[in-house]
């Protein structure tokens, strides 16, 4: 497979495929038929042959280009224009999934832009390596359907020109084509192949467009089945259809209407970042678009975190889009454990993906989002639907509490790197067994409704107890910190609480009384879960602990917590973003609003967010949109419009 950048500029789909895009209009993946894969793509280059000008091919994704990106309006249509000033040709290039359909649209347009006529030719070089693999293989060129078949069972994609191609290659195409000479193979058990067709002689400003579709299907001739669907429906009814589609879906979602362009720019973006991020089949969601196929340097973001999945799916919920939240809870009772719990990460079709172990923190947000979602839609056969998952839930959360400090027992922090009995863990298991409780209320089960609520009511005074750290005026970020052997000896030569732990097999766990690090997850104490309340003198002062220590970046923003080692130890957006909100319901308004606007301004060119930001040059430093980083944005702006109406209505009352 072709090396691939980690950090890409654009993304297109329909929730059936992904793709992401680089600045040069370079298709690096796509993912069908999920959003969470399988990524067939290893290279796809579109490149312009003027005979008697050029020697061979100038790929429009090379060098020699320069390039220009957008969005169509508020869609996910991807617009990049490569210009060659040497030669006077423009190339551009419209990308987008039709709605509904396994078929990828790239529409091209080339134009003379010189003032002599120039004879123009126009090559496809496509590399499809089904499943991220080149074994097992076979492209082949299909003379009836006049288009170029790359398959591996049980996946297929037909990739042809709107009509008939002037040359074809199967095979040992990459050189053939750059040399402009393909020799007519129709098949070779290989990755790739070649198109072209020859547009004729374009006068000085003449556009000849040329559509390019492709078609994936169960199999050879479901591939080809589809290519003529689309050639039959036509790039221009598929475009203005799926347009349609996306004008639709925004017109569902409650308006921001901010008086600021940028904010609400973002604020749709976000929406349809949404969408993009989601499986229509199961109503699950990615974290973001997988970039890092070989965990070189992270464990992979293509997959369904609870953690993630509860604030946008709260995102989602606020801005309109019930019946999308309501599709999110239906699949976690898929995805639910036998024994009521969650696990760290899964599929998008439910079944259990690679991860680190168990992240308590994540069956209680769902939970916690269950209830979220009744208090949004007062649905109550929702509730009724849910009420055996959110008891099997609610009961591993109960017996999952330590019967020694009464927080939750150790399990993987919110960033999973470490293993302890969290105070995020702690707030997220309280804000699950609440909206439990509350649930159980309202459908009558008073038993488990009174159960659930002290259960929840003893994980908040323990850690009122034992969470508070005076000498830093913060929470502590945890107890129970499991060490290395070597850092717990260390740690009792200091003079530091320690203690041990051994199972039933003789495994010892060492650990570290209490973890004073300042944490940015420290917020979750009182947003989103509301274990202490807002105004309570201990979450004041964590928050102006978290916004002291963690604010120091040379560009601004708010790193995870101190010492941070990943990726550089940069701010992160979802992060600065919590503070926001933290401040827009603490009453600071302005502090909120300079941070969401950070936010904003460290968007990329094409209104998507990073998950971090470069502390030192204010770039994109990892990945590329981050569904949680738009879920923070969308909750953020509707807060903060919120809090600008108030002052609005205490004047027309007086």
């Amino acid at each position: 497979m072709e090396k691939k950048p980690f950090l890409i500029d654009g993304v297109a789909g329909n929730g059936k495929m992904l793709a992401a895009f680089g600045k040069n209009s370079r298709l690096y993946r796509l993912w069908w038929p999920r959003v969470d894969g399988p990524q067939h793509m290893d290279r796809m280059s579109a490149g312009v042959r003027l005979p008697g000008v050029t020697k061979g091919v100038l790929w429009t994704d090379g060098e020699g280009w320069v390039h220009r990106q957008e969005y169509v309006g508020d869609s996910a249509h991807l617009v990049t224009v490569a210009d060659h000033a040497e030669i006077g040709v423009s190339v551009r290039v419209e990308d987008f999934a039709v709605d509904g359909e396994d078929i990828f649209v790239r529409d091209y347009g080339v134009t003379n832009q010189s003032e002599q006529p120039v004879p123009v030719q126009m090559y496809l070089y496509t590399s499809l390596a089904m499943m991220e693999s080149r074994r097992y293989n076979t492209v082949a060129f299909d003379r009836q359907e006049e288009s170029l078949v790359h398959f591996r069972n049980p996946y297929a994609c037909a990739v042809g020109f709107d009509g008939p191609v002037d040359g074809f290659q199967a095979g040992d195409a990459w050189e053939a084509a750059e040399g402009g000479i393909l020799n007519g193979n129709e098949i070779a058990m290989t990755t790739d192949g070649a198109l072209y067709r020859d547009l004729g002689e374009l006068n000085p400003g003449e556009t000849v467009r040329l559509p390019v579709y492709l078609a994936f299907g169960d199999g050879y001739h479901a591939a080809l089945t589809r290519l003529a669907r689309a050639r039959e429906k036509g790039e221009k009814t598929m475009r203005a259809n799926t347009l349609a589609g996306w004008k639709e879906y925004l017109a569902q979602a409650k308006p921001v209407c901010t008086g600021d362009e940028t904010i609400d720019c973002l604020y749709r973006r976000s929406l349809i970042v949404f969408k993009l991020m989601s499986d229509e089949q199961y109503g699950s969601l990615i974290a973001a678009p997988e970039f890092d196929e070989d965990f070189s340097r992270c464990g992979g973001y293509a997959y369904c975190w609870g953690r993630d999945a509860a604030y946008i799916t709260t995102a989602i919920d606020r801005a309109g889009y019930h019946d999308r939240a309501r599709r999110f809870y239906r699949w976690t009772v898929k995805a639910q454990s036998p024994d009521g719990s969650w696990q760290q990460r899964h599929y998008l079709d439910g079944r259990l993906a690679p991860h680190w172990g168990l992240q308590i923190d994540e069956p209680g947000s769902i939970l916690w989002g269950m209830w979220q979602h009744y208090l949004e839609t007062k649905d109550r056969p929702f509730l009724e639907e849910m009420w055996p998952t959110l008891r099997k839930g609610a009961e591993f959360l109960v017996g999952f509490i330590d019967s020694a400090t009464g927080l939750p027992r150790p399990s993987r922090d919110l960033w999973e790197e470490r293993s302890g009995e969290h105070t995020y863990s702690a707030a997220a298991v309280f804000g699950g067994l609440t909206g439990a409780s509350c649930a159980a209320r309202e459908l009558g089960c008073m038993s488990e409704a009174r159960r659930w609520f002290h259960a929840a009511e003893g994980i908040r005074e323990a850690a009122a107890q034992q969470l508070w750290n005076a000498d830093r005026e913060s929470f502590f970020r945890g107890v129970k910190l499991a060490v290395s052997r070597e850092a717990y000896e260390t740690a009792c030569a200091r003079g530091v609480k320690t203690e041990t732990e051994t199972d039933d097999k003789g495994y010892t766990t060492h650990y570290v009384r209490e973890d004073p690090v300042i944490d940015v997850s420290l917020l979750g104490v009182s947003l989103p879960f509301g274990m202490f309340d807002i105004q309570d003198e201990r979450v004041k002062k964590t928050a102006q602990a978290v916004e002291t220590a963690l604010g120091q970046s040379p560009v601004g923003g708010i790193q995870r917590y101190e010492g941070d080692p990943y990726i550089g130890g940069n701010p992160w957006i979802l992060t600065t973003l919590w503070l926001a909100l933290y401040k827009i319901k603490a009453g600071d308004r302005a502090g909120a609003e300079r941070y969401l606007r950070w936010a904003a301004n460290h968007r990329t060119d094409l209104d998507l967010l990073p998950e971090q930001v470069d502390k030192s040059t204010g770039d994109p430093a990892w990945v590329v949109p981050l569904t949680w980083s738009h879920a923070m944005l969308v909750l953020t702006v509707l807060e903060w419009v919120k809090a600008r109406e108030k002052p609005f209505e205490a004047e027309v009352r007086d």
